[in-house]
């Protein structure tokens, strides 16, 4: 594995970086050391057809040619708070329902989900939804057409600053913004993927505050993860968190279940029944707090998350602690706290979720020029597999392919006009 398949950095050496105010030299912020402590070491960071007809109702499988073409299905994910569906649903035997079994994989880094994506290693994946569109456009590493089977869930990731920039006075994005005009020195921020959403995240709050930020390699004074990292820095006391993703944008896209167009093209029922399984996974999580406190400690084993159950639960109830001392402490109930279903809305793959991705790859100068917005989107997000899933699943769908949402900078995405949209922020590459 490479260097940059290891640790928190920005882009690989092929994708260009964008334009920027912001960098740190060494000596600042938390050490790499204690950043992959938090993290869980190399196990969290990578740096780097027509529909199937013939489902009987109730979601039994027909007999013959609606079974799956495999009876067995790999599934990488990442070890992070929103991989619970995918494990869920073979740890609950929801696959054994639609006749198949789901084996999660636990991987390294997400540039090993997308190598092994691409190569056929794993017959599907956890993956940022970024890293798929990546791929399908050939940014942040090989070019392969790409499928999104379903959205795995929304919200729940967070961006964490060091106690150093607590301690100079910026503990939001106002405030940090002040600390960075005076010019005191550069200052560094990290995320998990090129074309990831945590890098989306992070980017699209730092320019809300009128920043951007150089991520390198070194000392940080922040980043950008899923949970249960960003409530882990607060336990082990290396930083706090300074804004919620869900505050970004509500009901966020985050992780999707990827696979490549081949291998759908090879196995559609499978990818039914596979997708089925894990809207039926979702849905039970959401069902009751009980359901999460149970996922909470399945997923914080060894063989998932490997880290303590109660740094899981918190969050995934919706119990918030920004992890700020004295007055500045602030304790909430988040209702917009990570989503494995909500009635239907985060399992959708969206066609205007996808579009926004490329339109921020475009705004952050990894797209060159402007592609075909929705009909790459339509191309990858195979909504045809997930309407039969749901019916499968006995589950309601969205009666529009297409979202509308004002985001944090009061911005609002609907989809309509990607070209636009991606050419509007005044802060760009």
């Amino acid at each position: 594995m490479s260097h940059d398949d290891k640790h928190p950095t920005n882009f690989a050496t092929s994708v260009p970086t964008p334009t920027v105010e912001l960098s740190a030299p060494a000596g600042t912020g938390p050490s790499r050391r204690d950043f992959l402590q938090l993290a869980g070491g190399a196990a969290l960071m990578s740096m780097v057809p027509p529909g199937v007809p013939g489902l009987r109702s109730g979601g039994a499988w027909a007999a013959g040619s609606d079974a799956p073409e495999k009876k067995e299905v790999r599934i990488g994910f990442i070890p992070l708070t929103d991989c619970s569906s995918v494990v869920m649903a073979a740890v609950n035997k929801f696959d054994e329902k639609y006749g198949i079994k789901i084996i999660p994989t636990k991987e390294a880094s997400w540039a090993s989900v997308r190598d092994k994506l691409v190569n056929g290693e794993l017959d599907a994946a956890h993956v940022l939804y970024g890293l798929v569109y990546g791929v399908q456009l050939g940014i942040g590493g090989p070019k392969k057409d790409m499928n999104v089977l379903m959205t795995l869930n929304q919200n729940g990731q967070a961006i964490t600053l060091s106690n150093q920039l607590r301690d100079k006075g910026a503990i939001d994005g106002a405030s940090l913004a002040k600390l960075v005009a005076k010019k005191e020195r550069e200052y560094t921020f990290a995320q998990t993927f090129p074309t990831g959403t945590h890098a989306m995240w992070l980017y699209y709050w730092l320019a809300a505050q009128e920043m951007v930020a150089n991520m390198r390699v070194g000392n940080m004074d922040g980043f950008c993860v899923g949970e249960p990292w960003g409530n882990r820095a607060i336990v082990d006391n290396i930083g706090f968190t300074a804004v919620t993703t869900q505050d970004i944008w509500v009901d966020h896209p985050e992780k999707v279940l990827g696979t490549t167009a081949e291998w759908t093209a090879k196995n559609p029922n499978t990818a039914r029944a596979m997708t089925a399984a894990i809207i039926d996974a979702g849905k039970w999580i959401d069902a009751s707090l009980a359901n999460k406190q149970k996922t909470a400690d399945t997923v914080a084993s060894k063989a998932y998350v490997n880290t303590d159950a109660d740094v899981i639960v918190a969050r995934m109830l919706g119990r918030y602690n920004n992890g700020l001392p004295g007055a500045q402490n602030r304790t909430w109930d988040d209702k917009n706290a990570m989503k494995f279903f909500n009635d239907g809305n985060a399992t959708f793959p969206y066609l205007s979720d996808a579009m926004w991705f490329m339109t921020q790859h475009k705004r952050w100068g990894l797209l060159k020029d402007d592609p075909d917005y929705l009909a790459v989107a339509k191309k990858v997000n195979r909504i045809d597999i997930y309407k039969q899933a749901a019916t499968a699943a006995g589950v309601a769908v969205p009666k529009s392919d297409m979202r509308s949402h004002k985001l944090i900078d009061g911005v609002v995405w609907d989809g309509k006009d990607p070209k636009k949209y991606a050419a509007s922020f005044k802060v760009r590459a």
